[in-house]
Formats: structure tokens, sequence, C-alpha cells
């Protein structure tokens, strides 16, 4: 998940990616995310593979243009919501971390 620019986006994607997989076989974008997951291919790899009508380029066009069609409160709820959830992904790797450390930490022996 190199394209990530950090963890909590890094986990974000491997979400994305997971829900994808789980679509139908003949879904050119969910046999993308197979490929990913599984390891057979690199991200950039696999979206580069994409036939032209199922590329990111087009659903990215599409995104924009609903995103243009909101207005600028929704919009801001929209930037809002996503925000929230990357910090959401923040406090899970935060807790999973805390703990991980406790699990770590052996209690003294008990010598007498």
């Amino acid at each position: 998940m190199d394209l990530a620019k950090d963890e909590a986006r890094a986990r974000m994607l491997r979400k994305m990616l997971k829900n994808l997989a789980q679509g139908d076989e003949r879904d050119p974008l969910a046999e993308m995310a197979r490929g990913v997951m599984s390891g057979r291919q690199g991200i950039r790899e696999a979206i580069d593979g994409l036939p032209r009508n199922e590329s990111l380029e087009v659903r990215f066009d599409a995104f924009q243009q609903r995103w243009d069609a909101m207005s600028e409160s929704e919009r801001l709820a929209a930037e809002r919501e996503s925000s929230a959830y990357l910090e959401e992904q923040r406090r899970e790797i935060k807790a999973e971390r805390e703990a991980a450390q406790r699990s770590d930490v052996t209690p003294p022996r008990h010598r007498g």
C-alpha cells in the first residue's frame, strides 16, 4: 500500500480493496482488487491493466460530476465525514498498538 501517505490511509485503502474484492467474479474492479489483495500484482500495475471503460479515470470523472452537482453544504458534510473516518482509522491503529504493547508486557516473576 505504498500509494497511501500514512498508515491510516493505507488501512482505508485496504478496506476499500477488500470491499471491492468481494464483488462479482466478472467485475474488472473486483478482479483487480483480488489481484492486489493476493499479492499477484501491485496496485499500479492492476490499475493500469483495467479496461478503459472500468478505469479509475472513468470512475473519477463520474465522481467529479456528482461532486460538482453537490451544494456547498453537502460538500462540507462529505469532507467532515471523510475526515472523521480517517481520524477513526488513526484511533483504531493507536488502540491496536496499545493493546499489543500491553499484551507483550510480561508480569514480573514471583521471587520468594
